[in-house]
């Protein structure tokens, strides 16, 4: 998702999404591992980064309240 995307949600649909991603992010390592192969390894960077910006912007809202 892109960041102007992110903020226009409120925080509890941001923690809902990154409650999302970790469980998708813990799937797909679970496919690397007992397959071997990375075949979605972009995915994954992608959730990581999404999940990373959902955090910073839960932590600026908490900053800002």
């Amino acid at each position: 998702m892109k960041i102007k995307e992110l903020r226009s949600l409120s925080k509890e649909a941001l923690e809902a999404k990154l409650g999302e991603l970790r469980l998708d992010v813990s799937i797909e390592r679970r496919k690397i591992a007992s397959t071997g192969v990375a075949s979605k390894k972009v995915k994954l960077r992608e959730m990581k980064r999404t999940m990373a910006q959902i955090l910073t912007l839960l932590k600026e809202r908490g900053a800002k309240a």
